[in-house]
């Protein structure tokens, strides 16, 4: 069900790729805003590459925001490695007295946590990775939508919550991230026909049971390595209270898939556009839910070549 996507999100590239006219400099900043009284520990979850990519090529406002969030984690991770890496000498002095499962398990969470921390501050300092790109539910992409009569591209989150329902939804639908082509006049009804996007990707990853019946990530990337135009409905949620931000979410959407990846022991595989079908997609004829079906049916069609992702 596309659990996972690299995003083909280097801005210019996106661009070039999509035929895109710009971003939408309301929707970065919404996203990113994290004015005075904000608390700066609720970082938006967005790709390491996507903030690498604005502070390069986008706008000064939200480049602004992000050395902002940077400088403060920079801090919190430099404190965090140190006060970690002093748990793990205290817990290592201790084991030479006497071995404690507590010592023990101290030495491991700490070294843990001491990588994990090194590998997030390395990444801020400007050290790049595959894991740069990589979006899962709940992390914020690059999507391109058509907005008076021009391709845009906004920041949505990865994980559909339709406009009107309840914050909780997330929670109560964690699995809104993908939208079944068998259910989009159901489910998806408020959203299929009417708001449309792409997401740009060269490899999108699946959870499959292994031969040993235990979970593997596969990583499925196109033969011809062309970038993937991922079909995807979105909402613009607003609180009636509102007590809570305004939200860009979206889903991508699946269908039965490929006999390849079938073959690798998946049920579903993303439906990749043709160039051609980019704005009959983006901005559909109202009631005619035939012509959308059509793009489905006429797809691209890549050997998906995989991989098990590290």
């Amino acid at each position: 069900m596309c659990y996972s996507a690299q995003v083909h999100a280097e801005f210019k590239k996106f661009v070039r790729a999509t035929g895109g006219h710009g971003m939408d400099i309301d929707a970065y900043v919404k996203v990113f805003w994290w004015g005075e009284g904000k608390d700066p520990r609720k970082r938006p979850k967005v790709p390491r590459g996507v903030e690498r990519d604005i502070l390069q090529h986008g706008p000064p406002e939200v480049a602004d925001l992000i050395r902002g969030w940077d400088n403060w984690e920079i801090d919190q991770l430099t404190q965090e490695i140190f006060a970690q890496r002093r748990r793990v000498a205290d817990a290592e002095r201790a084991l030479q007295t006497r071995a404690t499962k507590k010592a023990a398990e101290d030495v491991r969470i700490g070294t843990n946590k001491v990588a994990a921390a090194q590998r997030r501050l390395d990444s801020l300092k400007g050290k790049e990775s595959d894991q740069d790109w990589r979006i899962y539910p709940g992390v914020f992409a690059p999507v391109m939508v058509a907005e008076g009569g021009q391709r845009t591209v906004k920041l949505m989150r990865y994980l559909c919550r339709p406009a009107g329902k309840p914050a909780v939804y997330d929670r109560k639908y964690p699995g809104t991230y993908n939208a079944r082509r068998d259910n989009l006049e159901g489910f998806w009804q408020g959203q299929f026909g009417h708001h449309h996007g792409l997401l740009v990707a060269d490899v999108f990853f699946e959870n499959v049971e292994g031969p040993d019946g235990k979970n593997r990530v596969l990583a499925f990337t196109p033969r011809d390595r062309e970038p993937m135009l991922i079909a995807c409905l979105w909402s613009h949620w607003t609180d009636p209270s509102g007590r809570e931000p305004e939200l860009l979410s979206f889903a991508a959407i699946t269908d039965d898939p490929e006999p390849e990846v079938a073959a690798a022991g998946h049920d579903r595989t993303v439906i990749n556009i043709k160039p051609e079908h980019i704005d009959a997609w983006l901005a559909p004829e109202q009631g005619n839910l035939g012509a959308l079906h059509a793009i489905f049916d006429d797809k691209r069609h890549p050997y998906y070549e995989h991989r098990e992702a590290a």
